[in-house]
């Protein structure tokens, strides 16, 4: 924990507003599975501090089916556009940093795996613009590069961010199934090209966490995980609302979002206290000042390679 901490140490003097380069790191001492949900046999799986930057990618159409209980749901097919203010690592230099950090997370997450119930991962952090949204894309991305059935959920209904990362339009979503008819499973999109499945927030709602109360959201998510490998929650930051602890009861693990130079220490500690300490996959540190890659570009394929 007191690395995290000392990562993050300057941010109570840095003034709000300051860019820094979109890089990544996995915060080693908490990314591991918790040693009660591990066979004494069983080695906790431990993962290394990694780095990470920003980029973009083409895309193709084709129209999927997936069964759902005895019955086929059709979903159809949408046609992602990127620009340059994407982000999307994963689906624009695939042979980059950032691309390989990315999978270096995902074989993680995959260890983890292997050790304890994992399926359903919240993505969240302790207050808006850490880079949550970023990172759940680009994980959803580089799981569903290994030939798995991935789902992204837009969980924020207030403030959704999911769509305008893809280039996306307005879209029904989430918000119109659960005040819809839910028995049907729908509402769910095929991203041509990243190669996954997409459930947006849909219009935001004006009881949004009254919804997601209801008790039909544990319902889909059983549904959900029936149909697919990974589902990938981006929910709302940590505080001051509700509504990621509904998530949370609904998920198997949590992956917290710090941004280096925005994420106050007070507010880092707050939203860990949030998280129960089984559930707490790990922390990414968004934003860091100085990646270290000079082993990667050694090796990385060079330009027609």
């Amino acid at each position: 924990m007191s690395r995290i901490f000392d990562a993050l140490q300057r941010s109570g003097v840095e003034q709000a507003g300051v860019e820094y380069p979109d890089a990544i790191s996995v915060i080693t001492e908490i990314l591991e599975t918790p040693k009660e949900a591990v066979p004494p046999s069983a080695p906790v799986p431990q993962v290394p501090e990694v780095d990470l930057s920003p980029l973009n990618l083409p895309v193709e159409q084709f129209v999927t089916k997936k069964p759902a209980s005895q019955e086929e749901w059709e979903f159809p097919s949408l046609s992602v556009s990127l620009t340059s203010t994407s982000r999307l690592v994963f689906f624009t230099e695939p042979d980059s940093l950032a691309a390989e950090k990315f999978r270096f997370l995902s074989v993680r997450l995959r260890q983890v795996q292997q050790s304890r119930s994992l399926k359903k991962v919240l993505v969240t952090s302790t207050i808006p613009e850490e880079g949550k949204s970023f990172v759940s894309a680009n994980l959803a991305g580089v799981l569903a590069s290994r030939k798995q059935k991935v789902l992204l959920i837009e969980g924020d209904l207030r403030r959704p961010t999911i769509t305008k990362l893809f280039g996306l339009g307005r879209l029904v979503g989430l918000a119109e199934w659960l005040q819809g008819d839910r028995r049907k499973l729908m509402n769910i999109y095929r991203l041509d090209g990243p190669n996954f499945w997409l459930m947006p927030a849909g219009d935001p709602p004006a009881n949004p966490l009254e919804l997601m109360q209801s008790g039909s959201l544990s319902q889909l998510m059983e549904q959900l995980s029936a149909m697919f490998d990974w589902i990938i929650v981006d929910s709302p930051p940590l505080l001051p609302l509700a509504d990621t602890t509904v998530w949370a009861r609904v998920t198997e693990g949590t992956l917290l979002v710090a941004r280096e130079g925005k994420t106050e220490k007070a507010m880092l500690e707050r939203g860990l206290q949030t998280v129960k300490k089984s559930e707490l996959l790990g922390v990414v540190l968004n934003g860091c000042a100085n990646p270290h890659h000079s082993y990667y570009e050694r090796y990385a394929p060079g330009p027609g390679k």
